[in-house]
């Protein structure tokens, strides 16, 4: 089975002069479960090679055994270095699409016309995709073949109103992503901030913060494994 992880290569928080990017647990986990499922993980970002790193996500309070596995990886490490550019790939070549969070999606991942597309076309050729924490906000422009949200109707989750207030980002942020869920009709709910919490909608996977991205990965790959 093939995956393609999608990172952001944005790195300033709005106009603050704080730097951002990808959120490490969001990436680690899913990349270990992945790689102990015997998947080929392929990763890539709008403008290829190294994406920005959260510096935040890589603190002592937060780092994890798999940030820290990560870290001292050099096959893994070599791999974020070099991600490949988002217009060079093609949807048909993987299983499934998995899109780590971090607040950098939301300026540059959310907006992306390449991105939507390959989501769209995923989901349309009966292929999962997962996203987690700031990640469902990268759905805000895909749509249905009939033009409608891609959202509307369907469980999802994402980072939530109190998580963004707790993280003091509310006013920062572009769009926060439980009401652009909510605006677009789907049907958002979340559990207790910090807490995982993991939806599944057809093929549709949703997490809602960090601690929901390896679960938000084992759903990825309980779908995949069932179709394949």
């Amino acid at each position: 089975m093939k995956v393609l992880i999608v990172l952001t290569s944005h790195d300033e928080l709005g106009n603050t002069g704080v730097k951002t990017g990808f959120w490490l647990e969001e990436l680690a986990a899913p990349y270990y479960r992945f790689k102990e499922a015997g998947w080929d993980i392929t990763l890539a970002s709008p403008k290829g090679g190294q994406p920005p790193l959260d510096p935040k996500s890589n603190e002592p309070g937060f780092q994890t055994d798999d940030t820290r596995r990560f870290e001292a990886d050099a096959e893994a490490t070599a791999a974020l270095a070099h991600t490949v550019r988002l217009d060079s790939v093609s949807a048909g070549d993987f299983d499934t699409v998995f899109y780590p969070g971090g607040h950098g999606p939301l300026w540059d991942l959310a907006e992306d016309t390449v991105s939507a597309r390959l989501i769209e076309t995923t989901l349309r050729s009966g292929k999962p995709v997962g996203l987690v924490c700031h990640a469902p906000g990268v759905l805000r422009h895909t749509v249905n073949e009939d033009g409608t949200p891609l959202v509307a109707g369907k469980k999802v989750t994402g980072f939530t109103n109190s998580e963004e207030e707790a993280v003091q980002l509310t006013d920062v942020v572009p769009f926060l992503v439980e009401d652009e869920l909510t605006k677009l009709g789907g049907l958002y709910s979340k559990t207790d901030d910090w807490q995982p919490y993991v939806l599944t909608d057809g093929l549709l996977i949703t997490g809602q913060n960090p601690a929901s991205s390896a679960p938000a990965a084992d759903a990825v790959i309980e779908l995949v494994t069932k179709a394949g």
